[in-house]
């Protein structure tokens, strides 16, 4: 009976984390989507947000991002945050005084956690 139970326990464990890895993976492969929506959307025209059009985009991007956020996903702060190598992938590096030391001053590509797991770190410039 102790190697049943042991074993049910086990198996429940790694359905778990199985689960666990799965989600993950469907994260990452949504996560290119959500870029190509963001640079769509930033690349209408002031006098154009108004076409029903853009107004569609928008609010499928608003329902994904929503979606996103209940499944547990969320978006790493970078601007204005301290350096976090576990956070941020610095690609630049720039000497500003009006910064502070390991600052992030700008944002290439957001990055995304799963949970308490980084799915894609931010990629970031950082100053001094």
């Amino acid at each position: 009976m102790a190697e049943f139970d042991n074993f049910r326990k086990r198996t429940e464990k790694e359905k778990a984390q199985m689960y666990e890895i799965g989600a993950r993976d469907i994260v990452e492969k949504i996560l290119p989507v959500v870029d190509n929506f963001e640079r769509g959307l930033s690349a209408v025209k002031e006098e154009e947000k108004d076409q029903p059009f853009v107004q569609g985009m928008e609010m499928i991007y608003k329902q994904m991002m929503t979606t996103l956020s209940e499944a547990g996903v969320e978006v790493i702060a970078a601007v204005g945050e301290a350096f976090d190598p576990n956070l941020h992938n610095a690609v630049m590096h720039v000497e500003d005084e009006e910064q502070g030391e390991n600052v992030v001053v700008e944002e290439f590509q957001k990055g995304y956690k799963y949970r308490e797991t980084v799915i894609r770190h931010s990629m970031v410039k950082v100053a001094n």
